[in-house]
């Protein structure tokens, strides 16, 4: 089962790895830090702070049971869908001191984590694709936070980044299965090798991780059709 490939990680420790590598990483910004171009496509890395902030909103309805109500209330606003949701996040808090943005979402996320890790793997959440498990949900979180974490270059120490880049590959992996994608992907003990209507492709386990969350660079030159086959967690 795909779930097998997760039995051996712990969401909710991940999850506040990440998470606490966000907040020493936020903790030293200087002014200038903040106003830094990020990997995200028009956002500083204070806008992933926003965004981040912002989300918590959505976390929370799942942990609550309220996403279509939330849905509603967003619908009002003129917000249709997630990339609204997310640009309206960031806009709704571009002109709030970054202090104020930094601690909502340290609470907040705070709040979130607790909860989750209370409710255990096995809880259902509500979500806008329907009830889904709490512990494959905060893989998902666990994967946003890293993507996030190297967006906008909070440090990864030797010493974990083998284990952080293990993790991620087993979550692209189950993602992918979950997806039922139409790529073939075959794990060694040093590569990842991916097939798409007979294209093949040799990928490092970092390598297979950006394309898995949609950060493969234009210049890598792998095939257009594996890297979007490929991007399933972002």
């Amino acid at each position: 089962m795909a779930e097998d490939l997760l039995r051996d990680y712990d969401p909710f420790d991940i999850f506040d790895a990440e998470a606490a590598r966000l907040d020493r990483f936020f903790g030293g910004l200087g002014e200038s830090g903040w106003r830094r171009p990020s990997r995200c496509a028009g956002w500083s890395v204070r806008d992933v702070l926003a965004h981040l902030a912002g989300e918590e909103a959505y976390n929370h309805a799942c942990l609550d049971g309220t996403v279509q109500e939330l849905m509603d209330r967003l619908a009002d606003e003129g917000v249709s869908g997630f990339n609204d949701f997310n640009e309206w996040c960031v806009r709704e808090r571009r002109d709030l001191p970054v202090e104020e943005v930094l601690e909502e979402w340290r609470v907040k996320n705070g709040e979130t984590r607790r909860r989750m890790r209370e409710l255990g793997r096995d809880a259902m959440l509500d979500t806008m694709a329907g009830p889904y498990p709490n512990g494959l949900q905060a893989f998902h979180y666990d994967s946003e936070y890293a993507t996030h974490a190297d967006d906008v270059g909070a440090p990864v120490s030797e010493d974990e980044a083998d284990d952080r880049t293990f993790w991620r590959v087993a979550v692209g992996r189950f993602v992918l299965a979950e997806q039922d994608a139409k790529v073939q992907v075959e794990q060694t003990a040093e590569y990842m090798w991916v097939a798409l209507d007979g294209i093949t492709a040799t990928l490092s386990y970092p390598e297979f991780v950006e394309a898995t969350v949609g950060r493969v660079p234009d210049s890598h030159g792998l095939d257009p059709r594996i890297t979007a086959a490929l991007r399933c967690l972002a």
